[in-house]
């Protein structure tokens, strides 16, 4: 879901910057495909962390992109249902069922650019600066690094460029994007899980695009260009 359209809106644009990044797609089980773009309920757990709460249901609008992509080998190693290797940890050994050699696909410098309206806006973005716990996008060893941050103003638009940014289906209809089931929220306990479906450009269009739903940034002078980022605002 987005949020509805009013007046402009004060916001904290935020870059971030992951060396590599992995977002494992869990409607293919048994498999290891990676999602091209951090999914909204993945960036509310690292915003999460940052502020150290069990959640972050804050409106925010993202953009991602990621420079290249490659595939690394881990081992997987399966957990007794049973605990019958305590001095293992609880580990199923080598051989069939227990630890694995699989591929694992991932991304390589990852862009994420974060929206965040007031008045969770400038919190968050403190938080960010200063986490109180580590920042990471997608397994424990992708770390995430605030690269900068800034006030905007953001208004209702009617063109934008459309760039990277995730979008509600229905936001545009550029042919070139896809539509992903992403997970929107997941519970702290990891029980419950909401799914939305969201448009993302890999190739992104370079001209202006009538978009539906959507803010842009406005400049400080009064007159806002069409070829401004589209920013769609998802809700929680």
């Amino acid at each position: 879901m987005t949020a509805p359209l009013s007046g402009p809106v004060q916001a904290v644009r935020v870059e971030l910057y992951a060396p590599v990044a992995s977002f494992r797609d869990p409607l293919f089980p048994g498999l290891t495909r990676c999602l091209p773009v951090p999914p909204p309920s993945t960036v509310r757990g690292m915003l999460a962390a940052a502020t150290g709460r069990a959640a972050e249901p804050v409106v925010f609008g993202m953009a991602a992109w990621a420079e290249g992509h490659g595939v690394d080998t881990e081992t997987y190693h399966p957990i007794a249902a049973d605990g019958s290797l305590p001095a293992s940890g609880g580990r199923v050994r080598f051989g069939k069922g227990g630890a694995t050699a699989k591929d694992r696909p991932f991304l390589a410098g990852v862009h994420l650019t974060l929206w965040l309206p007031e008045p969770d806006g400038e919190r968050v973005a403190a938080a960010l600066r200063r986490p109180v716990h580590a920042l990471r996008l997608g397994r424990s060893q992708d770390l995430v690094h605030p690269v900068g941050a800034g006030e905007v103003t953001l208004v209702p638009a009617a063109t934008a460029l459309v760039g990277h940014a995730l979008a509600p289906p229905g936001g545009h209809e550029l042919p070139q994007a896809h539509l992903h089931r992403l997970a929107r929220t997941t519970s702290a306990d990891r029980l419950t899980t909401t799914w939305a479906d969201h448009l993302w450009c890999d190739e992104p269009a370079r001209t202006p695009v009538a978009v539906h739903g959507a803010y842009r940034e406005a400049p400080a002078h009064d007159h806002i260009p069409e070829d401004t980022q589209a920013v769609w605002l998802l809700t929680s």
